[in-house]
């Protein structure tokens, strides 16, 4: 069962998703927040597994209550599902520790996969989003051939990794697949991440569709 807690200012999006989740065994929804600090209160007392966030709230933000949920509950995966997919709100949200980024007119089925996804640790990324943080990805950052040379100093296995992270596949599913233990494969998702010098899985990812070793 995914306990599952709602984060948006606007009453009528909260009564949506509850009406949308009411048919779903496996999600429990356990709570609403109007606003940022009830959210994080929420999340410390009611402990869910996955949180929808919304960015744009008065008060207390989006982002500041991603960046404080580490020391809250940081048990908990953050879905964002907000409006807007601007750039600097992309990013920000993926570094201060969002498992995913959903607009909010993403479909039914699109949103129930996403939260089930969310769950497991497994980055999901709306479009839009996906496409601004390829976009950030792809800005200089580093000499000509940088890119190639740091993805040949990885190894087949750690290739392996991150083509799997790249499909979608949490460090269970991964183990499972190449028959090897989870703490394996968080030492290669670990060393990838160093290597290629990402900051999280969802940036592996991207970096292996763009260089194409998914």
């Amino acid at each position: 069962m995914i306990r599952l807690l709602i984060v948006d200012d606007h009453a009528i999006v909260r009564e949506g998703l509850q009406t949308l989740l009411a048919d779903e065994a496996d999600i429990e929804l356990v709570g609403q927040a109007p606003d940022g600090l009830t959210a994080l209160s929420q999340a410390e007392r009611l402990r869910p597994d996955v949180m929808l966030l919304d960015l744009v709230m008065p008060g207390l933000g989006g982002l500041d209550v991603l960046r404080r949920m580490a020391g809250v509950h940081p048990g908990c995966r953050v879905l964002v599902l907000t409006s807007f997919a601007e750039d600097q709100n992309v990013l920000a949200a993926m570094q201060a520790g969002a498992v995913g980024y959903l607009l909010k007119d993403v479909l039914r089925a699109d949103l129930l996969h996403a939260i089930r996804l969310a769950a497991q640790g497994v980055p999901v990324l709306h479009p839009e989003a996906q496409r601004k943080l390829l976009e950030h990805l792809t800005r200089p950052a580093a000499a000509p051939g940088a890119l190639g040379t740091e993805l040949s100093s990885l190894t087949d296995r750690e290739r392996d990794v991150l083509r799997l992270i790249a499909q979608g596949n949490s460090n269970r599913q991964i183990a499972d697949l190449l028959h090897i233990t989870e703490g394996t494969v968080k030492g290669h998702v670990s060393n990838i991440l160093s290597k290629l010098h990402l900051q999280d899985r969802t940036q592996a990812a991207l970096f292996a569709v763009k260089h194409h070793a998914a």
